[in-house]
């Protein structure tokens, strides 16, 4: 694809602002599909067209003006995509990525199906469904909706069995499909990105380690702990998955790993992911850069490690009860630190504001010096 076509994007939040900076360093144009006027992905030189992702008459408009399109995030409706294709524009990575990505279950089955492991899942429409996976699977357990949940949205764990009722309730007493999962008594978290191009070329970033605070994101450190034969393991299975979405473009997979070592895959997300932000400082290749690559159907680079990293999220929380917001002077001080700021005007307990990175010959040191940042990013703390 020459340079100097447009690439369009469905969605402008953080990781649509990143897809812009990359598509423009790399020679193309973009235009962003989303509702939102002041979105983080429009205040940074690509166009915006403010409208529901939805919006038949926007999609023309913006399937008029581009050459290949692309989502930032896997909640835009499979009806959007489709109506793209129909006038001609190829969306990357793909509708049956983006299809099994929205729902949990497809995500186990697609996994059950190629052998890799996750914790054990029963789909739940009913009440006595919910009843008869609990005896199946037993205390404690996750439910979770089977669509719409991020960031530990849409999830309760059960306990016991005076809880159940209750969870049932809160999550829709029936109104839209469950999952229900068995507790992983995991060691750590894990997650590693793919890239596949249009020949169905693959290339791997390294496997990192990722901290949750509730249900977000909070730390990832690169690389992971754990040694070689367990990143090959998690190369071999995101290639599977990535080869049977069908996937042009990149794809995160997030993983328990157990305490006797094994792998489960928890969750897969077919576009940039927060745990990939560290790429942009610690690999030769940034993801960001890998997904435009794929999307126009340039070659993919080697996303070699370069240096070990850590990256902090900065969420809303940080901003709350200092009218001045956070003081970034003295994270900055940091020798190795890196920050990023969304653009974002509403900070708000548990949205994704910025991020910081610190990069250092050693993962471990980089993590430590990354939350020391965040804590001076606080008046009354040093």
């Amino acid at each position: 694809m020459p340079q100097g076509s447009t690439i369009g994007i469905l969605g402008g939040g953080q990781l649509g602002r990143f897809l812009v900076i990359a598509a423009h360093h790399l020679g193309y144009r973009s235009i962003v599909l989303d509702p939102d006027p002041q979105c983080p992905a429009g205040q940074v030189g690509g166009e915006l067209i403010v409208a529901a992702y939805d919006d038949q008459e926007a999609l023309d408009v913006l399937a008029s003006r581009i050459a290949v399109a692309t989502y930032e995030f896997e909640n835009v409706s499979v009806a959007s995509v489709e109506h793209l294709q129909t006038r001609g524009i190829a969306v990357r990575p793909g509708l049956k990525a983006l299809t099994v990505a929205q729902n949990r279950i497809q995500e186990k089955t697609l996994c059950l199906g190629l052998g890799i492991p996750t914790a054990p899942f029963a789909a739940v429409s009913e009440y006595a469904d919910l009843i008869a996976a609990l005896r199946h699977i037993g205390f404690p357990l996750m439910v979770k909706t089977t669509t719409g949940g991020y960031d530990g949205k849409g999830q309760r764990v059960v306990r016991d069995a005076k809880h159940v009722e209750s969870v049932w309730r809160e999550l829709g007493a029936g109104s839209r499909p469950l999952i229900v999962e068995g507790w992983v008594d995991f060691a750590w978290e894990a997650s590693i990105i793919v890239a596949r191009d249009v020949d169905g070329g693959l290339q791997y970033f390294p496997l990192v380690e990722n901290q949750h605070v509730d249900g977000i994101l909070d730390v990832t450190v690169a690389p992971a702990q754990g040694g070689k034969a367990l990143e090959e393991k998690a190369k071999e299975y995101a290639g599977a998955l990535a080869v049977a979405l069908e996937l042009v473009g990149i794809l995160a997979v997030e993983f328990f790993v157990t305490r006797d070592g094994r792998l489960l895959v928890n969750e897969l997300a077919p576009r940039p992911h927060n745990s990939g932000h560290y790429t942009m400082e610690s690999t030769t290749v940034s993801q960001f850069e890998e997904m435009v690559r794929a999307v126009v159907e340039l070659p993919l680079a080697v996303p070699n490690l370069v240096v070990p990293s850590a990256m902090v999220n900065l969420l809303g929380d940080l901003w709350l009860g200092r009218p001045d917001g956070p003081d970034f002077s003295q994270a900055l001080t940091i020798p190795g630190s890196h920050l990023y700021l969304y653009g974002k005007s509403d900070p708000r307990p548990g949205r994704k504001m910025g991020h910081l990175t610190v990069v250092d010959s050693a993962g471990e040191r980089a993590a430590s010096a990354a939350l020391r940042a965040r804590r001076l990013m606080l008046s009354d703390e040093g």
